[in-house]
C-alpha cells in the first residue's frame, strides 16, 4: 500500500523537529535497547561472569545495524517485542547469542530505554525553551519604554508598556523551566532489578553476592548516563511520566497564554506576528492577516494540556508490581506530548522574532482612553487650586458620562479634556490638563521593572544555561 493511503502523524510530517522526532523513532528505541544489552554484558564481564571481549566486540558492532524485517517476522511468530529483538541481535551477533539479554526482564530494556528517552527529550526542550526565553527577553527590553493600554478583563485599564506585558510571558516560561530543570534534575533509571524488582536472577547468576548485584546495578546506571536509581516493581514509578507530562502541560499553558495574547493584539492592531510576503491570509479574504502561528500554538497546547490527564489516569491504576494496561497509553501519550511541544516552542521562537510592534495604533488607542484615567489628575490639581473635591467629582462625572456617550453611541472622539477646560468650574489651563495627559505619569516603574527583571530574572538563567544558547544569543544582556 503506497504510505500516502495510509495515516501519519501531522506532528512528524508538518510540525515536530527531526531532532524529537529522533528521539522516538525505532532506530534510536532499538539501538538503545541493544546498548543497555551490550553495557549489560559488559558490567557481568567485569563481575567476573564468563563472558568474553569478543562477544561484546560482535555486540557493539551490530548496536546500529537494526534487521528490522527479521526483528517484525520474529514478533509476529513470537509474540514478544522484547524477545523478537533478542533473536534478531543474536542471529547478527552470533557469538554472543548465548548471553544477550542474560539475567534481564523485559522492562530492563523497554523501561531503561523509556527514561533514556525522557532524558534526552527533556534536555531538548530546555534547549528550545530557554533560547525562547531569550528572544522574548530581547524583545522585552527593546520595547521597555513604549506605553501602551492595559487591559484587565479586556477593558481599558491603567497604561503599562509593550515589553512589561512581555516580561509576564516570560515570568510564565520560567516558571514552566523551574519545573522542566526539576524534572531533569530528579529522573533515575531504573537500572538492573529483574521481574518483580527483587533483583533475584541477578542474585542467582552471582550466586547470591549482593555486593557484586549492587554493584551491577551501579555499572549499567553510569554507563547510561544517571547517578541515581529508583526501587522498582517491574517498572518504573508511572508517576514519572505524569510528572513529566504535567511539566509539559504547564510550557503548554505558558506558551497557549502568549500565543493569545498575541491574537488578541493582533486584533487591535498593535503587535502582529510576522507575516510572509507572499503568505495568503484567507482565500476568500485578500485583505486578512491571520494570527496563524500564534492560532496553531493554542491548537497545539490543548492537546498537551489534554495528554496530562491520560498519564494521570495511568499513574493512579497501577496495580501491584505492574500491568500492561500503561504500555499502548504511554506509547501514545508520552511521544505525542513531547513532539507537540517541541512545535510549539519552534512556532513561538519564529513568532518572538518576528513581533512587529505599531507605536502609532498603540498610541492612538491610548490617547482615546487616556482623557478618562487623567479625571483623578484632573480632581487632584483642581482641588490644590482650592476647589471642593465632592464639587469637581459630580461635574467630572457629569463630563465624563457625555464623552462617553459621544464615543459610544455618536461615533465620536473622547471630548472630555476639551470638556474639562472649557468648564469655568474646574478652573484649568490647557498646560495643567497636558501634563494631567503625560502618560508618562500613569506607567509608574514598567520600565524600570523590565531592566530589573531582565538583571535579576531572565539573565542569571541564559549565563547558567550559556552553553545552549544560539549563536545569536551569546551573553544577551551582558
Amino acid at each position: 500500500m503506497d504510505e500516502r493511503s495510509q495515516y501519519a502523524s501531522p506532528l512528524i510530517k508538518r510540525y515536530a523537529s527531526k531532532e524529537m522526532s529522533y528521539i522516538f523513532s525505532d532506530n534510536f528505541k532499538f539501538s538503545s535497547w541493544r546498548k543497555l544489552w551490550v553495557s549489560l554484558a559488559e558490567s557481568e564481564k567485569e563481575l567476573g561472569l564468563d563472558i568474553t571481549q569478543e562477544q561484546i566486540d560482535q555486540m557493539k558492532e551490530n548496536i546500529e545495524n537494526i534487521d528490522f524485517e527479521m526483528a517484525a517476522k520474529e514478533e509476529k511468530k513470537r509474540r514478544h517485542d522484547v524477545m523478537a529483538h533478542v533473536h534478531t541481535f543474536g542471529e547478527q551477533s552470533p557469538k554472543a547469542k548465548a548471553i544477550i539479554h542474560l539475567g534481564a526482564t523485559s522492562a530492563y530494556v523497554g523501561d531503561n530505554t523509556d527514561l533514556v528517552q525522557l532524558a534526552e527529550a527533556l534536555s531538548l526542550t530546555k534547549e528550545k525553551l530557554v533560547n525562547l526565553i531569550a528572544d522574548l527577553g530581547k524583545f522585552a527590553d527593546e520595547t521597555k519604554d513604549i506605553a501602551t493600554l492595559g487591559f484587565t478583563h479586556f477593558q481599558a485599564a491603567q497604561p503599562t508598556t509593550v515589553g512589561k506585558r512581555a516580561c509576564l510571558w516570560i515570568q510564565d516560561l520560567l516558571l514552566a523551566l523551574d519545573d522542566l530543570d526539576e524534572r531533569i534534575e530528579k529522573l533515575r533509571f531504573r537500572g538492573v532489578k529483574g521481574t518483580t524488582g527483587t533483583q533475584a536472577s541477578f542474585m542467582e547468576l552471582f550466586e547470591g553476592d549482593e555486593d557484586k548485584v549492587k554493584a551491577l546495578d551501579n555499572l549499567v546506571t553510569e554507563k547510561a548516563g544517571f547517578d541515581k536509581k529508583y526501587i522498582a516493581g517491574q517498572t518504573y514509578p508511572r508517576l514519572v511520566d505524569s510528572q513529566v507530562s504535567s511539566t509539559l502541560s504547564v510550557i503548554a499553558e505558558a506558551l497557549s497564554k502568549f500565543s493569545t495574547d498575541i491574537r488578541l493584539l493582533q486584533h487591535l492592531k498593535e503587535v502582529e506576528e510576522p507575516f510572509e510576503k507572499n503568505q495568503i491570509g484567507s482565500s476568500a479574504m485578500a485583505y486578512k492577516r491571520n494570527p496563524m502561528r500564534s492560532e496553531r500554538i493554542g491548537s497545539l497546547a490543548r492537546f498537551v494540556i489534554s495528554l496530562s490527564s491520560s498519564t494521570s489516569f495511568t499513574a493512579a491504576t497501577q496495580w501491584m508490581e505492574r500491568t500492561l494496561d500503561d504500555s499502548a497509553n504511554k506509547r501514545l501519550a508520552i511521544p505525542e506530548a513531547f513532539l507537540a511541544i517541541d512545535a510549539m516552542l519552534m512556532i513561538a521562537r519564529n513568532v518572538s522574532n518576528g513581533l512587529v510592534v505599531y507605536p502609532k495604533v498603540i498610541e492612538k488607542r491610548l490617547n482615546d482612553e487616556l482623557p478618562f484615567m487623567a479625571t483623578e489628575a484632573v480632581i487632584m490639581k483642581a482641588v490644590k487650586n482650592g476647589k471642593d473635591r465632592q464639587e469637581l467629582h459630580e461635574i467630572i462625572r457629569v463630563h465624563s458620562m457625555e464623552a462617553g456617550k459621544q464615543v459610544k453611541e455618536l461615533g465620536k472622539p473622547n471630548d472630555l479634556i476639551e470638556r474639562i477646560l472649557n468648564d469655568k468650574n474646574i478652573g484649568l489651563t490647557k498646560e495643567d490638563l497636558d501634563e494631567a495627559m503625560n502618560v508618562q505619569n500613569y506607567i509608574g516603574r514598567a520600565p524600570s521593572q523590565v531592566t530589573d527583571f531582565i538583571e535579576e530574572e531572565i539573565q542569571p538563567v541564559l549565563t547558567e544555561n550559556r552553553e545552549i544558547l544560539d549563536d545569536e544569543n551569546p551573553d544577551l544582556f551582558v
